[in-house]
């Protein structure tokens, strides 16, 4: 049987809904986050101890990954490797639309800032 889950029920901020698989679905352990953000809006650095892969889907986001800085619009992938400090902000004009995908049945994260 299909498990139907609203966006709203998962909603963990103003600007995102949150999905960890081993609190809101038995035996899967995957977790995202479904985010729409205004411009300026975006997470502190933070590191997980997994890779965390971003599917923009609408918008553009300007993505700190390491010592890295790149820019990334709708329809693109960006992936943050695991264990290295990461943050992303919306730098477009527009809404940002994109899944943040966590390989894990929860979220782990420490925070870097704030």
């Amino acid at each position: 049987m299909a498990l139907v889950i609203p966006l709203d029920e998962l909603r963990s901020s103003p600007t995102a809904s949150l999905f960890e698989g081993s609190r809101h679905a038995e035996g899967v352990e995957i977790s995202c986050f479904v985010v729409d953000t205004t411009p300026g809006r975006g997470p502190l650095l933070h590191t997980h101890p997994y890779p965390e892969v971003f599917v923009v889907l609408e918008g553009e986001a300007t993505f700190t990954v390491g010592d890295e800085e790149v820019v990334v619009t709708g329809g693109n992938v960006a992936i943050a490797p695991g264990e290295t400090p990461h943050k992303f902000i919306n730098s477009g004009d527009g809404p940002l639309k994109m899944v943040n995908i966590h390989q894990s049945g929860e979220v782990v994260q420490t925070d870097l800032e704030g």
